[in-house]
């Protein structure tokens, strides 16, 4: 963190400068930008650079995300930076963090969520069409081991190939050749980039369910660093962050992350709390799904001050009930806890072991 000693404002005060870390393609930098908007709103007074990163997850593009066996593909060299003290807070994709952070670290800020489901994208000759009218054998471009899961087993015949890129790339290789029919992305990304009209159809929770955090952005911040972690809590929205401490705490007790797959749903509505769990063998053909809920009490309501030290699955929220995020945990841990006790392990570990192999 830096001080500028020459004032801008005229009023004599010193001026403090911030700088945000990102990945740099054109989608990350979108949603840093409007981090950085929300910032400088709130805070007039200070100035923000913004210092775009290469991740290892950018630079391998010819291998399945699953098949690369690293955790923090996309953040290690955001935290590597962050630690270094070369910037001071970091914008995340929240489904990109894992479940457990480094020491030292923590999500400081969880915003609003986009719509946290799959969408999907024809090639324009299919446009019109649906997953469910596309020919069989139609090639289906998606590099998620969840989603071609839950997809082989509702549309059995459609045919499931990997695709790797930033969002441009998978577009264009889309757009450019035959190799595929449609793929599947986050919508949240698409709508992000501005491209809602690309969308073709919203995939449902009963076609497909999401990736823990989808849709959602988090600020990674040292944990140490109390200032920062004051000035970017404003940022947290509350019904995401219970939803995401829940997704996170699920996620965590099945120790699941890229190289299995793992969906949830989760919803809060009328002070309940409701999540959906699933684990699906590699090709969908066996699965295991659940859902319980959770009261959710001060939502809404002024909560009382958190001890700011307690992190949930690396969360860090002291302006939201202490009980309700724990309630929130609670749900994550005791959904995972059912699904192991009906042999969800079993079902990970097969799918972890085939897709080494693969």
């Amino acid at each position: 963190m830096s001080e500028k000693a020459t004032p801008q404002d005229g009023s004599g005060k010193v001026c403090r400068s911030f700088r945000i870390g990102t990945r740099k393609s054109q989608l990350a930098r979108i949603q840093t930008d409007s981090i950085a908007e929300k910032l400088k709103e709130l805070y007039p007074e200070i100035t923000l650079e913004i210092i775009g990163m290469t991740t290892t997850g950018d630079k391998i593009l010819d291998t399945a995300l699953s098949k690369i066996g690293e955790k923090s593909l996309f953040t290690k060299e955001l935290e590597n930076a962050l630690e270094r003290n070369e910037v001071d807070l970091v914008v995340h994709s929240l489904k990109d963090l894992p479940t457990t952070l480094p020491p030292g670290f923590t999500i400081g800020a969880v915003l609003k969520r986009e719509n946290p489901h799959d969408a999907v994208i024809l090639h324009p000759q299919n446009a019109g069409q649906t997953l469910d009218t596309l020919p069989k054998n139609s090639v289906v471009g998606t590099s998620s081991l969840r989603r071609a899961a839950q997809l082989k087993k509702r549309f059995p015949h459609l045919q499931f190939k990997d695709i790797r890129g930033n969002l441009n790339t998978r577009l264009k290789k889309l757009d450019e050749k035959e190799d595929y029919s449609a793929i599947i992305l986050a919508a949240a990304g698409l709508k992000r980039m501005g491209w809602d009209n690309r969308i073709s159809q919203i995939l449902e929770p009963e076609d497909c369910m999401y990736a823990v955090g989808q849709g959602a952005l988090a600020v990674e911040v040292r944990a140490r660093d109390t200032e920062i972690l004051d000035m970017v809590s404003v940022l947290h929205d509350t019904d995401t962050v219970l939803r995401c401490i829940a997704e996170r705490a699920f996620l965590r007790q099945l120790e699941g992350g890229c190289s299995v797959p793992v969906a949830v749903h989760t919803e809060l509505k009328d002070s309940q709390l409701y999540l959906t769990g699933a684990v699906y063998s590699l090709d969908g053909s066996d699965s295991l799904k659940e859902t319980m809920q959770a009261n959710i009490s001060a939502v809404n309501k002024g909560a009382e001050q958190v001890d700011e030290q307690v992190q949930r699955v690396g969360v860090t929220a002291t302006k939201i009930s202490g009980p309700d995020q724990d309630s929130a945990e609670k749900l994550g841990t005791g959904l995972a806890n059912l699904l192991l006790s009906k042999g969800a392990k079993e079902i990970l570990t097969v799918a972890r072991q085939l897709n080494d192999a693969r």
